[in-house]
């Protein structure tokens, strides 16, 4: 049992508890440190801050509208200011899995954030008339959680996206005349160059940077002004609007108070959608991810039609072998990802009348895919895209032995007379250039006119 002298002793309207006397949080929070010790995580910093930057936003708009003391707006918007920018990470110790509106959260910044405002003006602020004045956590948890994931995609997952998008450009660049077998159902198929691959990786990041962006002005609509239940009770008129101008304004996001405070307050619809966009994306990167550890296989008896930089030893046993870790990164965090979006899409389910109750979690898992999908886009393009090099030779090898390659021959032969040669050209290991010459079907100009590799990669046009 600790000493006495390590504990302050704060009381809130269930009684006395006994604090850490350094910590900067009260009753509450403490009650809900020792009623959730369940997983050790605690709420995401950008939650944190999110949560921070609203109630910094509260105090300016109550002391404007005379909620709340002038003097005191300024103290308290001061210090949200300090949370919102992560000075006072340490001060938030509740476990993700709380009660399910955030409530143990909204206190734990209202205390934290009373506290500091104290200090400053040398008088006792209190965190539910002053710090919380116009709001719920009904209203501030959920606005957070919105605020945090727009600020989240629009600040750090699109500008990873573009940088990706940039990289497989310049690849496909760099490759667009290099010419390699095609494969569907993993089996030969018409060539195609190795540019065209990496400009259809190019292309999908693009389009999931497009649907992601398309998402940001639901999510950026915000319950707060709704307190309680969405009815608005203790938000003076003007409150809600105001505040959310101030936030955006500084965040450099879109916001607007929600149409519909029932909405926003009784279901996470946005942010549901908004989880099933980030699976899409990983979806996406995965299937690039898999291509480029299929096309890096080898390097003996594998594709090895490219080569990945060489990052780190990949064997404790076998001495020189390297293995494609960057792409294995890229699926792990694919697979949390999709775990975390069928964890949304259930907490996304389960509001109950007026308040969603999965809140905390649902947050968790929709900002940890955030910033998983940002870090590891940046990495799939720093240290793997940006290294590829292609084996031309193996490229040529293997668009030149494609038998495939004959359906060019199709206006020419007819479909049946080219599938005779392309079972006799698997069967003989002869080239179909070398079976069509042997069969007197056509000439060499014709054969070289018909079976031009790169002008097969487009369309059979020059």
């Amino acid at each position: 049992m600790a000493d006495e002298t390590e504990y302050r002793i704060e009381h809130d309207t269930m009684g006395e508890v006994r604090v850490p006397v350094d910590a900067r949080w009260a009753a509450q929070t403490q009650r809900a440190v020792e009623n959730f010790p369940v997983s050790g995580l605690t709420v995401a910093r950008e939650l944190v801050h999110a949560l921070g930057a609203v109630k910094a936003a509260a105090a300016e708009v109550n002391g404007d509208l005379g909620v709340i003391d002038a003097e005191e707006a300024r103290a308290v918007a001061a210090a949200a200011t300090e949370v919102a920018e992560g000075r006072w990470d340490d001060q938030f110790p509740i476990d993700v899995f709380q009660t399910g509106s955030g409530t143990s959260t909204n206190m734990n910044a209202n205390e934290v954030i009373a506290s500091l405002a104290s200090e400053a003006l040398g008088r006792p602020v209190h965190p539910n008339d002053t710090v919380n004045a116009s709001q719920s956590s009904n209203d501030v948890f959920p606005s957070a959680m919105h605020v945090a994931a727009a600020v989240g995609v629009r600040h750090r997952l699109l500008p990873a996206l573009d940088h990706l998008e940039a990289s497989f450009r310049r690849k496909a660049d760099d490759f667009s005349a290099l010419v390699k077998a095609g494969r569907t159902h993993l089996m030969d198929a018409t060539p195609v160059t190795l540019g065209q691959e990496m400009a259809g990786y190019a292309s999908q990041v693009a389009s999931a940077r497009a649907r992601l962006a398309a998402t940001l002005p639901r999510v950026g609509e915000l319950p707060l002004g709704g307190t309680a239940t969405g009815t608005g009770l203790n938000a003076p008129p003007g409150f809600a609007t105001a505040a959310v101008g101030l936030l955006a304004a500084r965040l450099d996001v879109e916001l607007v108070e929600a149409p519909d405070h029932f909405a926003a307050q009784g279901a996470r619809d946005e942010l549901v959608a908004l989880s099933g966009e980030l699976r899409a994306l990983a979806a996406g990167l995965l299937k690039a991810a898999n291509d480029l550890r299929w096309m890096a296989s080898g390097p003996k008896t594998g594709l090895a039609e490219i080569r990945l930089p060489d990052l780190q030893p990949g064997s404790s046993i076998m001495p020189g072998k390297v293995n494609p870790v960057i792409p294995e990164a890229v699926s792990q965090v694919v697979a949390q990802v999709y775990g975390n979006d069928a964890a949304v899409a259930f907490g996304g389910s389960q509001g109950n009348f007026e308040l969603n109750v999965y809140l905390p979690v649902i947050a968790r898992n929709l900002l940890e895919s955030i910033d998983l999908l940002a870090n590891v886009s940046r990495l799939l393009a720093d240290r793997c895209v940006d290294g590829i090099e292609a084996d031309l030779d193996r490229l040529q090898a293997y668009a030149e032995a494609t038998p495939q390659a004959a359906t060019a021959l199709n206006p020419v032969l007819g479909y049946e007379k080219v599938a005779e040669l392309v079972k006799e050209s698997a069967k003989s290991g002869k080239t179909i250039r070398e079976v069509v010459l042997d069969a007197g079907l056509l000439d060499e100009a014709q054969l070289d006119e018909a079976l031009d590799l790169l002008a097969l990669t487009r369309g059979g046009r020059p």
